[in-house]
């Protein structure tokens, strides 16, 4: 079973970095995509970045291009989401996936539906 795990969230100003991490445990499995997504309660699950496993090229959303950045440790066992200049409005809870079934094929990479292993998720909060 490939397990997912977040970590790193927590509270932090307006204007702060903070970075999260996604560790994968269990079987090994290979992947299209690593992908973080970040959500509110009462709302849909909204893309935030995404990485293509063979090469490393990475993909943002607008709402968060030049000021997030998603990376991989040199095992590729963890991905990280750098997140700088933190606004109110980053708040949420993160997540990260993976796409083990080549769906996304980037064009698809910003659908949640397309990543079929998800973790827990981990609480970012930024104080105004």
């Amino acid at each position: 079973q490939v397990q997912l795990v977040e970590s790193g969230g927590g509270l932090v100003q307006a204007g702060g970095s903070l970075r999260v991490s996604c560790a994968a445990s269990g079987r090994t499995f290979s992947r299209y995509a690593m992908g973080w997504f970040r959500q509110v309660a009462g709302k849909n699950r909204e893309f935030v970045a995404t990485m293509i496993w063979s090469d490393g090229r990475t993909y943002y959303a607008d709402s968060v291009k030049g000021r997030f950045t998603i990376s991989r440790d040199n095992a590729k066992t963890t991905v990280y989401l750098q997140m700088n200049s933190l606004k109110p409005e980053d708040t949420a809870v993160y997540y990260c996936a993976a796409d083990t079934r080549y769906s996304c094929a980037y064009i698809g990479c910003y659908d949640p539906s397309k990543y079929d292993y998800w973790g827990q998720g981990t609480q970012v909060t930024v104080s105004s």
